[in-house]
């Protein structure tokens, strides 16, 4: 069976081009700039086409079909038409990544199933991938356009830590923090619970949907059946570091509003409220499928491979002193109401 990635090479992607380059069952094709091509595993096709270019695309992909083409970098419905556009007559089964911060924020009810409503007034991202559902689904009911969503939850591998608060660099200066002695921020009272996956684990369910008669027009989520809470994410890392867990408890909408950084789609939106998965449905079509990576043992991998890798540590100043400028306003704050 022949299969087109769009992308193929990020954090959720990547484990998939992996998985596939060692299935005989597959032909995998990536189409992409080329910018990350020398990660791609031997066997893996590349297409190299910027898929915004629609013109230079279309070019690139004369003559070409497929059993399956999937959309990892899709985020509003413009790029969507631009997609039924291309594969229109070119595809068996159009697969497009969502994502679980579609659904209801904040929910009515902490178990969230496929059947639980879209709304997110917190976050712009999410409302356009609620967009580009519609989209999509409307297409599969007017025009027989065989798709099938996928909403991943927190996917992670083993470049960057899945935590809360960080800056733009992602969370190697959260690990330097901790390294150094330093408290770290934690968002709330850390005792919500959050669910991680592991990027290989997520990769197993979404290859059983590839091809799946049973998945064309269907929406599914895939996730770790595992939910931990916040303290224990950060107490993991801290452990594996051989340094004390030193949280700064901060509520996520003081987090928000005092800024630089974006914490209302992310953090109020997305990360700030408890979330448990019912993967039912991905079980249901995907005979087997089970998440084998448990929490502490991703992040503890994903910690190895920071510190062993000099490339992932990239260093973020002023997020570091952001952290120190919120400590230490509310501990002013505190001794401000102490003096009366």
């Amino acid at each position: 069976m022949k299969a087109l990635f769009i992308g193929g090479t990020g954090t959720i992607s990547m484990a998939i081009t992996r998985a596939l380059a060692a299935n005989p069952d597959w032909e995998l094709y990536l189409l992409n700039r080329g910018t990350r091509n020398t990660e791609i595993p031997e066997g893996v096709k590349v297409i190299t086409a910027d898929v915004n270019d629609e013109e230079q695309t279309a070019r690139a992909l004369e003559g070409m079909r497929f059993d399956c083409v999937c959309d990892f970098i899709g985020f509003v419905p413009e790029q969507l038409e631009r997609d039924y556009r291309l594969f229109a007559g070119r595809t068996k089964q159009f697969m497009y990544i969502s994502s679980a911060s579609a659904y209801q924020t904040p929910p009515a009810d902490y178990l969230i199933t496929e059947g639980t409503p879209l709304c997110n007034p917190f976050w712009e991202y999410s409302r356009n991938k609620i967009a580009c559902e519609e989209y999509l689904l409307k297409l599969y009911r007017e025009n027989g356009f065989p798709i099938t969503i996928v909403r991943p939850s927190h996917t992670y591998d083993e470049r960057n830590l899945p935590l809360g608060a960080h800056g733009d660099n992602g969370s190697w200066q959260i690990v330097k923090r901790m390294l150094e002695g330093k408290p770290v921020i934690v968002h709330g009272d850390g005792t919500s619970l959050w669910t991680i996956t592991f990027n290989t684990d997520f990769a197993k369910g979404f290859i059983g949907l590839m091809g799946n008669t049973h998945a064309i027009g269907e929406v599914y989520h895939i996730t770790s059946d595992e939910s931990v809470t916040w303290n224990q994410i950060y107490a993991i890392v801290a452990d594996e570091l051989g340094v004390p867990f030193k949280p700064y408890y901060v509520p996520s909408d003081f987090l928000h509003d005092v800024g630089p950084y974006d914490f209302r789609g992310g953090m109020l939106g997305d990360k700030s409220n408890t979330v448990v998965f019912d993967n039912s449905k991905i079980k249901r079509a995907v005979p087997g499928f089970v998440c084998t990576v448990r929490a502490d043992q991703g992040l503890r991998k994903t910690v190895r491979n920071m510190l062993a890798t000099p490339a992932l540590q990239k260093e973020d100043p002023d997020f570091d002193q952001w952290c120190d400028r919120v400590i230490g306003a509310l501990e002013a704050a505190k001794e401000s109401l102490r003096k009366g």
